[in-house]
Formats: C-alpha cells, sequence, structure tokens
C-alpha cells in the first residue's frame, strides 16, 4: 500500500473516532439533526477556498466554528430550540454555498474525497480529533446532567451555558475535518449514525461513548478502504457502512431482548 491510502486511512481513523464519541453526547442531547445541519454552513467555506485559492478546509473551519457561535449566541439571545436556529443558518449556507461553489468542484465539496489527503492533514486531523475527545471527556457528564435537568446541574456547579458553547465548538470541529472525509452532505451521518448504533446496546454511559468512538473508526475506515478497492469516492460508501453497522447493532439488541424475555418467561412462579 503506497503512502497516500495510509495517509487517508489514518485520517479517516482518526476522523470516525473523534465524530463517533462526539456523537454520542448529540445522541443522548438529542440533537442529532444539529450535526448535519452544521456541515452544510462548511460549504461557503469551502467555495471561498476554492475561488481564492486557499485551503478550502481552512475556510470550512472558519464558517463553521463561526456558525458555533453565532447559533449559541442566537439560542441564548431568542430562546429558540438550538435546532431551529442552526437550522436557519443550514438553509441559508447551502444556498450561498451552492451558487459560489464552482461546478467542477461541487460534487467533490459535497461528498469529499479523502483519498488524496496529505501529510499535514493528516497529522492535523489526527491532532484536533485527540483534542475533541479530550475536552469531551471532561465536559461529558456535565452535559449529560444539563439533559437531564439545567436547574440541576447549575446547582452542581456546572456552567450550563459554558459547557454547550464548548460543546458546539467540538461539534464544529469535528464537522469541519470530517468534510475532508465525507463531505458536507453527508458528514452529518458519520456524527450521528455510529451513536445511534452504539445506542441500540444499551450499555452504560462510558461504554456507550467507547462503542459509538468504536463504531465511528469501523464505519469511516471501512468506507474508505473501500474507496481504494473499488476506485469510488469515499463518502457514501462510509454512510452505507455505518448504516449497515447500525442495522446489525439493531438486529443483535433485538435478539438480545429476546432471549432475556424468554429466559424470564420460563422462570418458575
Amino acid at each position: 500500500m503506497t503512502g497516500e491510502p495510509l495517509l487517508s486511512l489514518a485520517t479517516a481513523a482518526a476522523v470516525g473516532f473523534g465524530a463517533g464519541y462526539v456523537g454520542s453526547l448529540m445522541v443522548v442531547r438529542r440533537m442529532a439533526l444539529v450535526g448535519d445541519a452544521l456541515s452544510h454552513v462548511a460549504l461557503p467555506g469551502l467555495a471561498l477556498g476554492i475561488l481564492f485559492g486557499f485551503d478550502p478546509f481552512l475556510g470550512a473551519f472558519v464558517f463553521v466554528l463561526g456558525a458555533a457561535f453565532l447559533t449559541w449566541f442566537i439560542e441564548r439571545s431568542t430562546h429558540l430550540a438550538v435546532d431551529a436556529v442552526v437550522g436557519v443558518l443550514f438553509v441559508l449556507a447551502l444556498a450561498v454555498g451552492v451558487l459560489l461553489t464552482p461546478n467542477p468542484d461541487l460534487l467533490e465539496a459535497l461528498f469529499g474525497d479523502v483519498r488524496g489527503v496529505g501529510l499535514l492533514a493528516t497529522l492535523a486531523s489526527i491532532a484536533l480529533a485527540a483534542g475533541v475527545v479530550a475536552v469531551t471527556r471532561l465536559i461529558y457528564r456535565s452535559m449529560v446532567l444539563s439533559v437531564i435537568s439545567e436547574d440541576l446541574a447549575a446547582s452542581a456547579g456546572v456552567r450550563v451555558e459554558l459547557v454547550s458553547l464548548v460543546y458546539l465548538v467540538l461539534v464544529s470541529v469535528v464537522v469541519a475535518v470530517g468534510v475532508q472525509v465525507v463531505g458536507t452532505l453527508l458528514v452529518g451521518a458519520l456524527v450521528i449514525v455510529p451513536a445511534a448504533a452504539a445506542k441500540t446496546l444499551g450499555t452504560n454511559l462510558t461504554r456507550y461513548a467507547v462503542l459509538s468512538a468504536v463504531f465511528g473508526v469501523v464505519s469511516s475506515l471501512g468506507g474508505t478502504a473501500l474507496s481504494f478497492a473499488w476506485g469510488i469516492t469515499a463518502g457514501p460508501l462510509v454512510v452505507v457502512l455505518g448504516v449497515t453497522v447500525f442495522l446489525v447493532s439493531w438486529g443483535f439488541a433485538a435478539v438480545r431482548r429476546r432471549r432475556a424475555g424468554d429466559a424470564e418467561g420460563a422462570r418458575p412462579v
């Protein structure tokens, strides 16, 4: 295997792990569509990078990060739900991005192409994914507590607004890095699907987060490997493989529940 595939696979694995870990919190908070909406905010940044000759993923990162801060500000100012705020930004960004992106580059912007990633981008992806996971671990229980009750979290010393802002920034970083793997159109699936698959298995919080990250690696790494083997874009393959993992985990959980029910019914009264 040449150096380029190894770089692509390393990038995919790092992004998959980070996206899966962060996504586990997103599913717990019932914010599954927020990651998908934020991903489309990256499109104008990609377009500007293409048009003006700088790194498109730097543009995507700046736009998504800016959207995270704007979302947090609007949510706190208007008391609208975060998914409603992101939804407004999403449709605007998608429309502007499609208008700005040159037609020859639109397909790659929408679906990504990790097969051409370089060493610097790989190292940056690994570093960012590691940082995202580390910070997410620090705020994980505070976030879960705020889901149960913001008042309870505040009484326990959690700065709910600050933690929410930090989490939105973490999601933005993962989305911006994930764009190069699956593109703006599909990166939301990289955050949501592995976490949904892990959630079906009903494990405790720690195992759930780790399992979500593992499923993210399996989806991202497997889809990228298949893209090299078959010579097609990695993004759709990553998503299809992720949904396959979800279906398998859902089937396994259903069988396990049925066996547990049969065992309960077989116990003597």
